[in-house]
């Protein structure tokens, strides 16, 4: 086989790691962490959608579409167990409970189409903190 087979063959290898139980779940988890539609809880039905004061965000916009966090299964330590899960399965490694998440990292293993979620829920759940653009895992999130 010379170069140029190699090269065309890898184009259409898929990455088995990508189908392991616990990636597939992960991406699912995604999919269903937020509904369609405005929050309407009573906090935001209260102040007509105005988030001011609060701790975490409820409301978001994909792709010109609102949606909420469906806080029911998207606590930090929801978020943080599924995670973990994947990550261990897709890297074989122990994700750091500590630092800088690896993002990059995390959007190997999730499908294109659910990045825009990814960032939004970890700081939303309270996982991590947006510092200067730099997702930071939250020690009482991890523990």
């Amino acid at each position: 086989m010379n170069t140029d087979d190699k090269m065309t063959g890898d184009l259409f290898e898929v990455d088995k790691r990508l189908s392991l139980k616990p990636v597939v779940d992960f991406n699912a988890y995604l999919r269903s962490a937020f509904g369609d539609g405005p929050c309407t809880c009573v906090r935001c039905a209260t102040s007509n959608g105005d988030e001011t004061g609060y701790a975490y965000q409820h409301n978001f916009n994909f792709d010109g579409k609102p949606s909420h966090r469906r806080f029911a299964s998207t606590a930090g330590s929801d978020v943080l167990t599924m995670l973990k899960k994947a990550w261990l399965s897709y890297t074989k490694a122990e994700l750091p409970l500590s630092g800088e998440l690896a993002l990059d990292t995390v959007k190997e293993f999730v499908e294109p189409q659910l990045h825009k979620r990814v960032a939004p829920l970890f700081v939303a759940s309270g996982l991590v903190k947006d510092v200067d653009g730099v997702l930071q895992i939250q020690p009482q999130a991890a523990a």
